[in-house]
């Protein structure tokens, strides 16, 4: 009698288990809101470690760089190997950290405008391809600025034109940031007129403009969004800066119907700008308690 209740109180322990394993499993797949870091940003620009670095931080997943740029003809990047792109999605799988875009950051400092884009773009979206990646995360750095130069603002469409019937041929979106209030952004992409090239909404450009951010978002809408950049320039942790209202950011994107990945790019606290774990270990847990609960 005694041996029946231990195999029935066993068969009942694995039970549960499985249950719970599985509930959990369910649970995160359902997740509405991701939390990702950029592979840069925590200095492993294009390197393995940045999977295992981001499971540390406890973030969902990494924003995947492509490379350096400079004065290449196209990214200095490890992707087109077909046994080192195979590392990354191994490395991944053993961790459990996702890619939520594939950025070409190089574009920072790089003019999408004038240079030859067409390598660096095919490259981009090839490595989407092959990485089963939807998002590639494309900003209008320094030299493509359309509020400093509105002048270049007929080549940038014609260009994101092109690139949005590229990227379309995979099903994939490549999500611009740009200097613009949602509002001119929003007109922007009307001009694009293409359903695959949409917005990486940056927290820190509506502030630097002083923005609100919820406003902002509102205005862009969810068909126009694609991805959220949601830091701050360097001074405090997400949790102890008082220009953003996280907590109304997230009722907003509720009220929106929106669901995607939210990373965190800077956000650093000054007093410990290089404390890589610190920094960024703080921010994705506050991101977590507010959107994932």
């Amino acid at each position: 009698m005694k041996s029946k209740r231990n195999l029935l109180i066993a068969m009942l322990v694995v039970i549960s288990t499985t249950f719970n394993s599985c509930a959990t499993a369910q649970s995160s797949k359902r997740q509405k809101y991701k939390v990702a870091v950029c592979d840069w940003m925590i200095l492993k620009r294009q390197k393995l470690g940045a999977f295992g670095l981001a499971a540390e931080l406890k973030a969902d997943g990494i924003e995947l760089d492509m490379g350096g740029l400079g004065n290449r003809p196209t990214f200095d990047s490890k992707l087109g190997d077909p046994v080192e792109r195979q590392k990354f999605l191994d490395k991944s799988k053993e961790t459990g950290v996702g890619i939520s875009s594939i950025a070409m950051s190089g574009f920072y400092a790089q003019s999408f405008a004038t240079r030859e884009i067409t390598p660096m773009i095919a490259d981009c979206i090839k490595a989407m391809k092959d990485m089963n990646v939807k998002v590639a995360y494309l900003p209008l750095g320094t030299q493509t600025d359309l509020v400093k130069n509105p002048e270049l603002r007929p080549e940038v469409i014609k260009r994101l034109q092109w690139a949005g019937k590229e990227v379309g041929k995979i099903g994939g979106v490549i999500a611009i940031e740009t200097s613009l209030s949602a509002t001119e952004e929003k007109k922007l992409l009307d001009e694009v007129g293409s359903k695959y090239i949409k917005s990486s909404f940056n927290f820190a450009n509506a502030l630097d403009n002083k923005r609100d951010i919820s406003s902002e978002l509102k205005i862009l809408g969810k068909k126009y969004l694609a991805q959220i950049h949601a830091s701050n320039t360097d001074q405090f942790w997400l949790e102890n800066d008082k220009a953003i209202d996280m907590p109304k950011i997230k009722q907003t994107l509720d009220e929106m119907k929106w669901s995607g990945w939210l990373i965190v790019e800077r956000s650093r606290d000054v007093t410990q700008v290089h404390n890589v774990k610190a920094n960024y270990g703080a921010n994705v847990a506050y991101l977590k308690r507010i959107f994932q609960n």
